[in-house]
């Protein structure tokens, strides 16, 4: 689920950049829109969800099964400190994916993050670990944004 709703927003941010020079202006429009709106508040709600949750409900299902009251509430206080990513406790690809569409949010308008203190926070986190960070630096495989030269020889190879 989270990683079509990633796919989605990265499509739509892939057809700016294919998109003709007149519909251009209308499409960033429409991506900006629905990024902040619709889906890094979808984001930033699953990300709040496990922060508090995740933890939490292995517990009570233990607690539960040894015939407790299945309720961890007070462990909540404790997790303050532990560092979580999108659907857990663990790095997926869901979250390699949400860093990839975050990194293509931050160049379209670096402000459209701002509101998210959760997902900037992801962000960091994943961008610091070793590989990562190495792999975002200048001069790595990552390639840079494709520019308006690479756009017109792409139409003229594939006639869109």
């Amino acid at each position: 689920m989270y990683t079509e709703g990633i796919l989605d927003l990265t499509e739509m941010m892939l057809q700016v950049v294919i998109c003709p020079p007149d519909q251009r202006e209308a499409k960033i429009s429409l991506v900006k829109d629905k990024t902040k709106n619709r889906y890094l508040p979808a984001f930033e709600n699953v990300s709040r969800l496990f922060e508090v949750w995740g933890h939490c409900l292995p517990r009570t299902r233990e607690r539960q099964r040894l015939g407790g009251t299945g309720c961890c509430c007070t462990d909540l206080l404790n997790l303050a400190g532990l560092e979580d990513y999108l659907v857990g406790i663990r790095l997926t690809r869901v979250d390699f994916h949400l860093l990839e569409v975050l990194l293509y949010v931050e160049e379209l308008d670096s402000s459209l993050l701002a509101p998210f203190p959760l997902l900037k926070a992801l962000k960091n986190r994943i961008s610091s670990l070793p590989n990562v960070k190495k792999f975002l630096q200048p001069g790595s495989q990552r390639k840079p944004p494709i520019d308006a030269k690479q756009i017109e020889e792409a139409r003229k190879i594939f006639k869109f």
